[in-house]
């Protein structure tokens, strides 16, 4: 073999060795290049989710933690005002027990003087009269006001006045109290004939009426049977 054909095939063998090398240079280069891009999209997409999802959780935090301090103010306000409402109705209930307690004690109070009133026996020409006598009784109070016109009528705040009347000044118990008649006996005046349940005591009662005070016993009457006008 010439030294020319060793000369040419030396020269082929360094080109395709250079050739070799630089495509393996190139290929680890683009497999660099490769992997650097993969990382980016993996890390660096990664890190934008997580922010992306740490920002949507933050706020969805934020606006449950608004919802619920809007409905803890809601709450306080309408436990507010439900302890504001509660306290004026025990307030009102409280002064309305108050109110009646002080009626009852004032009706007792006049229930106890009317019964301690010293009485003055007096004449009488009818012979169904066992005894009469007066006193000076107080008003009985009343519920009604203004102008006054007397309603006879069962079960009017008047009658349920002028029993009560009744009852005081003759000592009678006014749940058992027969009333047999209520009649005028003159210009706000009245009349009425109560006994006991079984008529043992009987008696006629006259009352006047004093504005805003109400029946006031003048005279007392005990009977010897039911008289019915």
């Amino acid at each position: 073999m010439s030294d020319l054909d060793k000369g040419s095939r030396l020269n082929k063998f360094e080109k395709r060795r250079k050739n070799t090398k630089s495509i393996s240079i190139l290929l680890v280069v683009v497999a660099i290049l490769i992997i650097i891009f993969l990382g980016f999209l993996i890390f660096g997409g990664g890190e934008d989710n997580t922010s992306e999802e740490t920002d949507s959780s933050n706020s969805e935090n934020q606006s449950e933690q608004e919802e619920n301090n809007n409905e803890d103010n809601n709450s306080s306000g309408d436990q507010f005002t439900r302890g504001d409402s509660e306290e004026d109705a025990a307030n009102k209930e409280d002064q309305d027990q108050n109110n009646d307690q002080q009626e009852s004690t004032e009706e007792d109070t006049e229930a106890e003087n009317n019964a301690e009133v010293e009485k003055e026996q007096v004449e009488s020409s009818n012979s169904n009269v066992v005894e009469a006598y007066t006193g000076d009784w107080e008003p009985i109070g009343t519920e009604q006001e203004g102008p006054h016109t007397t309603n006879y009528n069962d079960g009017s705040q008047d009658r349920i006045e002028i029993a009560r009347a009744a009852a005081e000044v003759t000592g009678l118990d006014e749940s058992s109290m027969v009333t047999h008649w209520v009649g005028n006996g003159g210009d706000q005046k009245v009349e009425a004939t109560v006994s006991n349940s079984d008529n043992t005591e009987i008696y006629r009662i006259y009352l006047s009426w004093v504005d805003n005070n109400g029946w006031k016993p003048t005279k007392v009457e005990k009977l010897n049977q039911v008289e019915t006008n």
